[in-house]
């Protein structure tokens, strides 16, 4: 009984060290209003948790800072600079808008801490941060890496399914930052794909792209987009917008008649509880992640339940495995390092192979600009039955795609 006594004091005294120690301090800069941030600092705070309930990192526990930045540029820069001034942190993460991420990256080259981004899809950042700052690691894949995975992922069905056939393709985007980056993106695809060359090559002959003001912005009239879009009559019609925009964009596509073969959204997160809606079955969408991965990959399943214990609700969004993702990634990074040290810290981030709740393994190599990029594609998902199954890539398909997407009768 003595011994036991003095183990368990002993492990008592050693946490109260531990967590009497100086914490070792990371800030976060998400938009809280938006299902991608709120989620996204829930999951981070979920990573502290496990990571502090393990005793912390170094000896020293974890401390999570979170800013929001409203989705707007001056405050998403400002929260940086406090971040490093007041709150002294040593790391930051986060991020989710192209837009906010633009008017930061000035910021942080003035400081210089390592930084693990999960957002900002647009490569004009990338170009912003440069070649040479390698204190910075981007996890979100760029805008023409998802681009390429989309092709490969369409080509791909196309050969599986002989009914699919994709050749003509319309983006209605967003005019903001994120939505011209991405018509951008595909302008260059196009190009390459009519010279033969590039992963859209096989699929794409003819392409269009319009923009509309997004409901996060103060829009929400996609009327005469949509006009277009089915004047234009593609085989994959996508949207990129925010969630704001979902289920205004399906039921205004519903009054004016318009059903492509292929609707897919391309926002960085989905409404809460969208699926239940009538309107989801058979939409298409580009993510990540969707929660039917927890089926086919542990660290999915533990990320899930841990999640729904410690919120009480599902997680949506697959920026919430990529928070999660995010803290877990620099956590292994320290341990490995032995230090908070930076350069002895980008040294061992270069090497950590991550088994993320994405379903990936995430691993640091060079893009077209950065030193550090971490995951390069995005899957191919589908609601059906009110859930999202993957059907690209097909070796971790969970459904069978349902094509073509289903008429508006009886809806």
């Amino acid at each position: 009984m003595k011994k036991v006594f003095l183990v368990l004091l002993m492990a008592a005294v050693t946490s109260l060290i531990v967590f009497a120690a100086t914490p070792i301090k990371i800030g976060a800069v998400l938009p809280l209003g938006d299902i991608t941030g709120d989620q996204a600092a829930k999951a981070m705070r979920l990573a502290v948790s496990e990571i502090n309930a393990e005793g912390g990192l170094l000896g020293r526990p974890l401390e999570l800072i979170v800013i929001d930045d409203e989705m707007t540029p001056e405050k998403g820069a400002a929260a940086i600079s406090r971040l490093a001034t007041v709150d002294r942190v040593d790391f930051f993460v986060g991020g989710m808008s192209t837009a906010v991420h633009f008017a930061q990256i000035p910021v942080m080259k003035s400081f210089q801490k390592v930084t693990i981004w999960i957002g900002a899809a647009g490569s004009q950042c990338e170009v912003a941060v440069g070649p040479d700052a390698d204190w910075y690691f981007h996890l979100h894949p760029w805008d023409y890496q998802q681009g390429a995975s989309y092709g490969q992922g369409w080509t791909d069905l196309a050969e599986a399914y002989p009914d699919i056939e994709i050749n003509k393709v319309f983006l209605a985007y967003e005019e903001g930052a994120f939505g011209t980056g991405s018509h951008e993106a595909y302008l260059v695809l196009q190009a390459l794909a009519a010279e033969g060359q590039g992963a859209w090559a096989e699929v794409m002959s003819d392409y269009m792209g319009v923009s509309f003001k997004s409901a996060t912005l103060g829009g929400g009239d996609y009327r005469a987009m949509l006009q277009q879009a089915k004047k234009y009559d593609p085989d994959l019609f996508v949207w990129a917008g925010y969630d704001a925009d979902a289920l205004p964009m399906l039921q205004q596509a519903k009054e004016v008649g318009f059903s492509p073969k292929f609707f897919v959204g391309a926002p960085p997160g989905w409404p809460a509880h969208f699926g239940d809606s009538p309107l989801a079955e058979g939409v298409t969408l580009y993510g990540m992640w969707a929660p039917t991965i927890n089926r086919i990959s542990p660290v999915a399943e533990h990320f899930w339940n841990a999640y729904i214990e410690m919120f009480k609700e599902e997680p949506a969004t697959y920026f919430a495995p990529l928070g999660y993702t995010n803290i877990y990634f620099l956590a292994e990074g320290i341990k490995a390092a032995g230090t908070i040290e930076k350069s002895a810290l980008i040294k061992a981030l270069e090497q950590v192979e991550y088994a993320s709740p994405i379903g990936d393994v995430l691993k640091i190599a060079p893009s077209n600009v950065i030193k550090h990029q971490g995951f390069t594609a995005q899957k191919i998902l589908q609601w059906q039955g009110g859930e999202q199954h993957v059907i690209w890539p097909l070796e971790l398909k969970t459904a069978e795609p349902e094509y073509p997407f289903p008429s508006w009768d009886g809806r």
